[in-house]
Formats: C-alpha cells, structure tokens, sequence
C-alpha cells in the first residue's frame, strides 16, 4: 500500500506551473494563449517575489508569472475546493496536481489545464488527483 501511495504522488518534472491573477495554471497553458499574454517572468524558487512566496512549494522546477494584456479578458478558473465538491469529496480536502499536494482548498486552478481528474485513496483518504495537459 506504501509504495502505491508513494507513486500516486511523485512530482512530475516536466510540469512548470505559472501563476495568473492569483490563480494556478501551467506554462504550457499560456503558451498556448499567446494573443492574451502581456509577460511572462519566471523565477527560481529561490528568487521568488513576495505575491508568489504562498506558491513556493511548485517552484521546484521554477514558477513562472503571467500577466494578461488589457481587455484580454481572462480564462475559467475554479478554487480547489469547487472542484472537491463536484467530486462529492470535503471541500478542505488537499488536491493532488501532478504529484503536487494543494493543502489550500481556496487555491484558484484554470479549468483549462485539466486533462485528466480522478479520486484515488491517498494518505488514508479518498483524494482528487488531477494531471495536466502536456501540449495544448
């Protein structure tokens, strides 16, 4: 049971995450939505700036922000603990996010960058783990 538990949560490398308007999405996302995007800075988890410090724990890889251009209009975002609800789980309950533990249920997601949503036992508990798309 240990070792599933183990595997159900690695980190997944490959995924940068970047954060918009206070809400979590991927590099990925943005890069696909060029039109809408006035900057992108990334960061090293060290050099992070005050506004992102509470999403430190994903910039094992680097967190990037993404800053909308004016009248671009914004994408659909959802906070952690709507999408517990939709899957009749506590809406305090942690979401797994490749691999990454979200304890925060008033974190905002872009729906956007879910390819794959899923309730698995983890810690105990039935928990929602979500994997994103690698390509748009």
């Amino acid at each position: 049971m240990f070792v599933s538990v183990t595997l159900f949560a690695q980190k997944n490398p490959n995924v940068k995450f970047a954060v918009c308007n206070d809400a979590v999405g991927t590099v990925n996302l943005f890069n696909a939505r060029k039109a809408m995007v006035q900057s992108i800075t990334p960061y090293k988890a060290a050099a992070l700036p005050t506004n992102l410090k509470k999403y430190s724990f994903l910039a094992q890889n680097g967190l990037t922000e993404v800053k909308y251009k004016n009248n671009a209009g914004t994408l659909d975002w959802m906070t952690l603990s709507g999408f517990n609800t939709q899957f009749q789980l506590p809406e305090n309950n942690p979401v797994i996010i490749e691999g990454y533990e979200f304890n925060d249920a008033s974190t905002k997601i872009y729906s956007d960058i879910i390819a794959k949503a899923e309730v698995k036992e983890y810690n105990g508990k039935k928990t929602l783990f979500i994997t994103t798309f690698e390509k748009y």
